[in-house]
């Protein structure tokens, strides 16, 4: 696997061409973090790199909207968990979402641990929180809609905003975004470190729409995910230089801690592994 991005990253974001920025503000946490670990000292990760060191979280983009999210004692999880991804060997927790059969699977890996869907029931809307060593997880649903586009029937809380908290590093993973959120969802969120959002502009949201969400979620940094080619991906960042802060990421593996979070916020595009 790819060497990692650490702290040199981000500094040099912050120190060019973006002063004309507004700063995010700074958020007391109500719920984020809880540095829940009891065990600080860092062992090997499940997967073939560096072991991590306390206060760090690998972040790698796997594809579409799956990210592989490591901690310091080894845990792994996996974003939108389909028979598409494919990972070095069976992740801890898998979570999924409903909308398209590229964020889920039927049959999901019987070695996973904890597979967590994020639509619920006849009704009653899916419940995660989950705490595994120095990881929590915890999700927040919101809507979808039938099919593809802006036409087709509401679906109430199919998808989830799963959150992750790992290093002191609150880690929210969109989903299948269907809509802006509202001041319940926001509080329920709390406060977001770094969002993996959907950038295609249309089959989730539609760029205005996405921009507005990362405007209420207020994030020091962002990754896109779920755009289809370059072209797609573009289109998105072209809009972004009024709003945000824009950095590429030769690599798909970043090693991120609350130390290198950038002043300013700031869109890292990250390529598919």
């Amino acid at each position: 696997m790819s060497s990692l991005i650490r702290s040199t990253l981000f500094t040099a974001v912050c120190l060019a061409g973006f002063s004309s920025l507004p700063a995010y503000a700074q958020v007391e946490p109500e719920r984020c973090p809880r540095f829940i670990a009891s065990n600080e000292s860092p062992v090997p990760a499940s997967y073939d790199v560096a072991a991590l060191q306390s206060g760090e979280v690998r972040l790698t983009f796997l594809g579409h909207a799956s990210f592989l999210i490591e901690s310091p004692l080894g845990v792994t999880a996996v974003t939108d968990y389909s028979d598409a991804t494919r990972t070095p060997a069976a992740p801890d927790i898998a979570t999924m979402n409903l909308a398209h059969i590229s964020h889920h699977t039927l049959f999901p890996d019987p070695d996973i641990r904890f597979v967590l869907r994020g639509w619920g029931e006849d009704g009653v809307p899916a419940k995660h929180e989950l705490t595994v060593d120095d990881v929590w997880l915890r999700n927040v649903t919101t809507n979808i809609r039938g099919g593809f586009g802006a036409s087709g029937s509401l679906q109430r809380d199919q998808n989830s905003i799963f959150v992750f908290e790992v290093s002191g590093l609150c880690i929210a993973h969109l989903g299948h975004l269907h809509h802006t959120l509202t001041p319940a969802h926001l509080n329920a969120l709390g406060r977001i470190d770094v969002v993996l959002a959907p950038v295609d502009g249309g089959y989730t949201l539609n760029i205005d729409d996405m921009i507005k969400v990362l405007q209420q979620i207020n994030a020091p940094l962002m990754i896109p995910m779920h755009y289809f080619g370059t072209a797609s991906l573009q289109s998105f960042v072209s809009q972004l230089g009024e709003h945000f802060a824009v950095e590429a990421s030769p690599l798909p593996v970043v090693t991120l801690s609350r130390a290198t979070l950038p002043p300013l916020q700031t869109v890292l595009i990250v390529p598919e592994r």
